[in-house]
C-alpha cells in the first residue's frame, strides 16, 4: 500500500515536474531574444523552479510537516543543486548538440535527485528534530 503511495508521489511530481519544465524551456525561448543563451537557460531555471514549488507544496507533496520557511529553504538548497546540473550539461553539450535538445536533455537529468532531495528534505512527512 505504501508503495502505490509512493509511486503515486511520483507520478504526480513528474507531472509537476513536466508542467515545470514545459514553462523552463518555453521562457529560455524568449529570454533569449534578450540575452544569450547561457543567462536565458539561468533566468529560465528561475522562472520553472517558482512553478515547480507552488505544485510541489499543494499538490505532489501535501503530506508535509515541514514550515513554509523550511521547505522553501530546502526547495533553493535542492533546485540550486538541480540548476547547477543543467546548467552544466545544457552548456556541455551545446558543442554537440542544437541548443534545444541540449537544454531539454539538461532539464531532464536532475529529475531523480530533485524528488529525493524534495521528499526528504523539502517536503519531508515527519517534522526535524
Amino acid at each position: 500500500m505504501k508503495a502505490r503511495s509512493h509511486t503515486k508521489q511520483f507520478s504526480l511530481f513528474l507531472l509537476c515536474s513536466g508542467l515545470a519544465a514545459l514553462l523552463n524551456f518555453s521562457a529560455r525561448i524568449v529570454f533569449n531574444r534578450w540575452v544569450d543563451f547561457a543567462a536565458a537557460v539561468l533566468l529560465a531555471y528561475v522562472c520553472g523552479m517558482l512553478l515547480a514549488f507552488i505544485l510541489a507544496k499543494y499538490l505532489v507533496f501535501t503530506d508535509s510537516r515541514q514550515t513554509l520557511s523550511h521547505s522553501l529553504l530546502f526547495f533553493i538548497v535542492v533546485n540550486g543543486l538541480a540548476i547547477l546540473q543543467t546548467y552544466l550539461i545544457s552548456v556541455a553539450l551545446l558543442r554537440w548538440l542544437a541548443p534545444a535538445a541540449a537544454h531539454a536533455i539538461g532539464i531532464a537529468v536532475p529529475v531523480l535527485t530533485s524528488y529525493l532531495g524534495h521528499r526528504y528534505g523539502s517536503f519531508r512527512a515527519e517534522p526535524l528534530r
